[in-house]
């Protein structure tokens, strides 16, 4: 099995993943029983599902990513504020209130924990989530202070009538990022009263990604096409964004690539692709990555109200040396869509710019739109 394809998760039968232990090298373990201090989010695990562990992350600084990027943080500087949270594990019906809390608060709120043991390093990535360097069982958790709630996050997290679908796609249109739309629905804020329970994060971060694009692309199929064929691009931690918009209704496609020295790509090269039109059937094969980059141009088009076919370009290179999640997609096809863009004459034009900005051709084989808009007419030709 391809690194790839495994990212850490053992498939390969060896002891230590010899990729992960480059990131393993680069922590500091702080063993302690007792932590009194910020805890900005929450943070539900998925193993053992519906019996899992769930509590706050705890660290004195954000768990925000979009911050992270505005700070100018660089990987090493991700890697070590990872390093040093620790979630806080426990069962979750008794710790419900207290991470309901913490999801609600718009500020991050002072917590007191007693661990059951001190702290360990412990690990854990699928490559959607931010990885955790710390975790413990807690033995007792205080939450010091009372949650600040904004008033759409009040109005729709009351609201037992709406279903978690309906409160995504208000949120989000309230100007509430997706980023604070998972904490709450990881936390059971969301839903019916009757259908809501605690979610974990790795699979509420991809749900919240899908549901509030798919409710975006119902209304950019209303729109009018767009003016011109743009080229967007964008790098982040060594993950080089590449976004074609041509004209029409649309359409959603993205092929990602794995250089041969990158994280998971090693030895071999690894380029994969996944497509949709106005519907999609299934769960993409590259995961999170392409919810979150669909999220970022959607939202775009939304802005700028117009439809357009989309190829999504990713390059990932060996400076992308620490798996950090699906977050590092969505921040990079967020500034790529908010940078100017590059119009192009003609198709051709823009496959060959797209292919200079991430430094190879032999993407075009792989895709399934390019030949398509190649060679199909649409009522936006006439």
């Amino acid at each position: 099995m391809r690194c790839a394809e495994c990212k850490g998760k053992g498939l390969c039968g060896l002891e230590k993943c010899p990729v992960m232990s480059r990131f393993y090298a680069r922590l500091q373990v702080r063993p302690g029983d007792r932590y009194q201090g910020s805890a900005p989010s929450v943070f539900v695990g998925s193993y053992g599902y519906p019996n899992v562990a769930a509590g706050p992350l705890m660290i004195d600084d954000t768990d925000n990513p979009p911050d992270w990027v505005a700070r100018g943080l660089q990987i090493d500087d991700v890697v070590g504020l990872r390093a040093r949270t620790i979630h806080g594990a426990g069962e979750s019906k008794s710790v419900a209130g207290s991470i309901q809390d913490i999801a609600l608060s718009s500020r991050p709120l002072d917590v007191e924990a007693q661990f059951v043991k001190p702290v360990t390093f412990d690990l854990r990535f699928d490559g959607t989530i931010a990885p955790i360097g710390l975790t413990g069982a807690i033995r007792h958790l205080d939450v010091l202070d009372n949650p600040r709630v904004e008033r759409p996050v009040d109005r729709v997290t009351s609201d037992t009538d709406l279903s978690a679908t309906e409160a995504c796609g208000l949120l989000h249109s309230s100007g509430t990022d997706v980023y604070r739309i998972t904490q709450l629905l990881t936390a059971g804020l969301l839903g019916s009263d009757k259908k809501r329970h605690i979610v974990p994060t790795r699979w509420a971060i991809t749900a919240v990604d899908d549901t509030v694009s798919k409710r975006l692309k119902k209304k950019i199929a209303r729109y009018p096409p767009l003016d011109g064929i743009r080229v967007f691009p964008a790098s982040l931690y060594g993950n080089h964004i590449v976004c074609i918009l041509v004209p029409g209704d649309w359409k959603f496609e993205m092929i990602e690539v794995w250089g041969r020295q990158s994280l998971w790509g090693q030895g071999d090269e690894t380029i994969a692709r996944d497509g949709e039109g106005l519907t999609k059937s299934g769960y993409s094969p590259l995961a999170g990555a392409y919810y979150s980059a669909r999220l970022a141009v959607a939202e775009y088009l939304d802005g700028v109200q117009r439809s357009a076919r989309v190829l999504v370009l990713r390059h990932v290179t060996g400076e992308y040396w620490a798996p950090l999640g699906t977050w590092v997609v969505r921040e990079a096809a967020r500034n790529a869509m908010r940078g100017p863009g590059t119009p192009c004459a003609s198709l051709d034009q823009a496959v060959d710019l797209a292919s200079r900005l991430v430094g190879f051709s032999h993407w075009q084989a792989y895709s399934h739109l390019i030949p398509e808009l190649r060679t199909q007419k649409t009522l936006f030709d006439f």
